[in-house]
């Protein structure tokens, strides 16, 4: 009877578990339940704080939240935030706290997902502390974590800090990251704070997660990934059976604040939300969350009866919209470069330069991690990708770009028409431009728009390879469609120009735009000759032209 009743309970968890696997019993949360969560959340915190400041509870992550979900509130709720921490910043001098740089990272994230720069706030750049390894560490792992998440947002350049002892990198904070992991392959807060990690030392679920969503981008360093597979296990292990994890401060219960922590994780990650490992009785971690909502919209931090509170529902709000943008293919959470930035820079359409053509558009990233063998070592690497990512530049094949062959007049036509995402023209020009060729649209496109002219009224000698001077005339012209003003003086010309050996081999129709292009940093000034009349190479393009759209606000 005994081996029977085992027989019976062998069979009846091994249903169990391959129903979990196969996603049976997962309480599916569909998009209509997460937007009307979300949705509740947003309009519960906006009826309790109508006026978010600079602070960790009713503040940045109240604002990240609604500015990521994409909640419809007016302009000047994020304008009105703004001019708060500009009074903020300049009452404090630039330095919102000289031991806890976490308040630095928290505020770059708000501004970041806001559409506003965290370089020039008040006449501040809040990234400087950030370039302090020293006292960033110093409050204990939420220090790097937060200035990973912080710096990664938006892909900025760790800024020099002259007063640090120790200029922080990226690869710094990473390995402080790894070196305080506990033993079970968590981390919490205070381990290896003060010395090496104690053998006794646990993990929890808060610090774990947060752990990973910085760790999430740096799989490439050796030790990140090995790091990361233990702490997914540690948090599988540890969560409970109702798909949930202790809190911190929630006296052995489970809190919505650590569910969070993991669901965010995981997005940052790229792991699917309904993985088995984190399917307990089927219960997801997003049906975990959940079960925390009040009727009013806000959440409660632990579970059982609690009253909403602000600090939970935040928390709440921006973990359901973590798992939703996973749902939809979106960015994660933490990876902002798809945020339209406000500010002085701001036009119509929400992109671009304030004097731009109404023609120009912004080109979305198509082909995500794009990349040829022959540019990985190159000077030109970072511009070739980011071109190729939005179709906007392509190889000569599959696997070479040839970045340092010529250009022709062809190929320039079609990239600097993509690049500004003009709408194609048709039509013929010239006699040596037949309609059925593969540029005939783009050298149309170009010529409409007074990028490019002719050798004479009928010759556009499509094959003929482009010189440097002819390239920077080219984009000068595209420059003033992106909104520049390339209005150059005798004075900024011959100031420009003089410090190159070779400036009095410019032509004179090329002067004015090879300054104002050296003036807006759009040809690289670094070498001590211009060779106007040399043949510019496929990456030199490439690089002008990322260059161009980057200051033209519209990568």
């Amino acid at each position: 009877m005994r081996r029977l009743f085992t027989c019976l309970l062998v069979c009846i968890l091994a249903i169990s578990v391959t129903m979990q696997s196969s996603g049976l019993q997962v309480n599916a949360t569909s998009n209509t339940d997460l937007d009307g969560a979300i949705n509740s959340a947003a309009e519960f915190l906006l009826r309790t704080v109508p006026n978010p400041t600079v602070d960790a509870v009713g503040g940045e992550w109240m604002v990240m939240g609604i500015a990521r979900s994409g909640f419809a509130v007016p302009d000047t709720f994020f304008e009105n935030y703004y001019r708060r921490v500009e009074q903020y910043v300049r009452a404090r001098s630039g330095i919102l706290d000289a031991r806890r740089i976490t308040e630095h990272s928290r505020v770059i994230l708000a501004l970041t997902a806001a559409g506003f720069d965290p370089r020039n706030v008040a006449g501040y750049n809040l990234l400087l502390p950030l370039g302090d390894f020293e006292s960033t560490i110093w409050q204990g792992i939420n220090g790097p974590i937060f200035a990973l998440l912080a710096l990664d947002s938006n892909n900025y350049e760790i800024p020099r800090n002259e007063n640090a002892v120790t200029q922080a990198t990226r690869e710094l904070y990473v390995t402080e990251i790894l070196r305080r992991q506990t033993a079970d392959g968590g981390w919490n807060l205070t381990a290896g704070l003060t010395g090496p990690v104690a053998a006794n030392e646990v993990g929890d679920a808060d610090i774990t997660g947060m752990a990973l969503q910085a760790l999430a981008k740096y799989r490439n360093i050796a030790g990140v990934n090995a790091a990361i597979d233990r702490a997914l296990t540690f948090l599988s292990n540890t969560q409970d059976a109702q798909g949930g994890f202790v809190g911190n401060f929630s006296a052995g219960s489970s809190a919505v604040e650590s569910v969070v922590q993991v669901v965010v994780a995981l997005g940052e990650l790229g792991i699917a939300i309904d993985d088995t490992r984190f399917v307990k009785n089927g219960n997801t971690l997003v049906d975990n969350i959940l079960s925390f909502q009040n009727a009013d919209g806000g959440f409660r931090h632990s579970a059982g009866a609690g009253e909403s509170n602000i600090m939970s529902t935040e928390q709440a709000l921006y973990g359901l919209v973590s798992a939703r943008r996973a749902a939809g293919g979106k960015n994660s959470l933490y990876n902002m470069t798809d945020v339209v930035r406000r500010g002085e820079v701001q036009t119509q359409d929400g992109v671009g330069l304030p004097g731009k053509h109404t023609d120009v558009r912004q080109i979305a990233v198509a082909f995500s991690g794009r990349t040829f063998p022959d540019v990985q070592n190159h000077r030109n690497r970072a511009a070739v990708e980011a071109l190729a990512a939005r179709g906007i530049i392509n190889g000569r094949s599959e696997t070479e770009f040839a970045p340092d062959a010529t250009m022709t007049r062809a190929e320039f036509s079609a990239i600097i028409t993509r690049g500004l995402g003009l709408p194609e023209r048709t039509g013929t020009t010239f006699a040596d431009v037949p309609e059925n060729a593969w540029f005939a649209n783009a050298v149309a496109t170009a010529f409409y728009y007074e990028i490019i002219q002719g050798l004479d009224a009928q010759t556009f000698n499509p094959n003929g390879t482009i010189t440097r001077q002819e390239a920077g005339v080219m984009v000068a012209r595209a420059a003033r469609l992106v909104g520049f003003d390339t209005t150059m003086n005798e004075t900024q010309v011959r100031n420009l120009l003089a410090p190159f050996g070779d400036h009095r081999s410019v032509a004179t129709w090329a002067q004015d735009a090879l300054a104002f292009n050296l003036q807006e940093g759009i040809m690289d000034d670094t070498e001590f000759y211009i060779n106007p009349t040399e043949a510019i190479s496929r990456a030199e393009i490439a690089e002008m032209l990322y260059r161009l759209l980057q200051r033209g606000n519209l990568l």
